[in-house]
């Protein structure tokens, strides 16, 4: 019998990743770093989520996307610097940010 668990897991992992790339772009282009909070508590409900869930797979991926949401707050500042060095799009309605 073969287990999927693992590599449904891995290639989850992989694509909730990849989501959050662009999420941080977008989120640092129309917000700038204000909203960094609310992916600490989107992470934080979503990391004590996965204590509770008893299925390994749901609580696995709780566990992926609440440490993505806490990876991109740092993600969100060094997004800011990135805009600052010209690698990104930068808001015209949010120039003064970037001086």
């Amino acid at each position: 019998m073969l287990h999927f668990e693992g590599v449904i897991i891995a290639v989850s992992t992989f694509i909730i990743i990849g989501l959050f790339h662009p999420i941080v772009i977008k989120t640092e282009y129309h917000f700038g770093t204000k909203p960094w909070w609310i992916f600490l508590i989107l992470g934080l409900i979503c990391i004590c989520g996965a204590f509770f869930v008893e299925n390994v797979l749901c609580s696995s991926l709780l566990g992926v996307v609440g440490a993505s949401l806490l990876w991109s707050i740092k993600e969100l500042y060094q997004q800011k610097e990135r805009v600052r060095k010209g690698w990104f799009a930068k808001n015209p309605k949010r120039e003064k940010d970037y001086l």
